[in-house]
């Protein structure tokens, strides 16, 4: 990972695109069909039951329009599939496929190796604090006065 980046949400980013490399590329190695950030992002807000495309949207801080042609795309290669919503006629909700859960289990195993990886390169207290700082309440996100 290089580091460029000067300030803190520069090195969230780099941090997440060193995991992604790394699990995208295992996963293609073992022979996994490729995937996109976006497609990746789509699978981790997925509920079991299944979640409509404008709750995706929602969730990654992305377009309907930005979901809708991901979930096609994973959609076409048999890892998602719709089904009508039993709450709404009128919404479908996207859910993952038997395969798509087999992919989706493959690739948690995935990230838990790669964390392994950087526990070893970093040290498991490192990992640990990293860990603890993300999954503590920042509470809402300040309103600051621009300099």
């Amino acid at each position: 990972m290089s580091h460029r980046a000067a300030n803190l949400p520069h090195l969230l980013g780099e941090a997440r695109r060193w995991f992604e490399d790394a699990v995208f590329a295992s996963m293609e190695a073992a022979g996994e069909q490729p995937v996109t950030t976006a497609q990746a992002s789509v699978f981790a807000m997925l509920d079991a039951e299944g979640t409509t495309v404008s709750e995706l949207a929602r969730r990654i801080g992305v377009t309907r329009q930005t979901v809708h042609q991901a979930v096609h795309g994973l959609i076409g290669m048999g890892l998602l599939e719709q089904a009508p919503d039993p709450g709404s006629a009128r919404r479908r909700l996207i859910r993952t496929t038997s395969e798509g859960r087999r992919v989706h289990e493959r690739a948690r195993a995935v990230i838990g190796l790669v964390e392994a990886v950087l526990a070893e390169r970093i040290g498991r207290a490192g990992v640990d604090a990293v860990r603890e700082a993300l999954t503590a309440d920042w509470g809402e996100p300040p309103l600051v006065r621009a300099p």
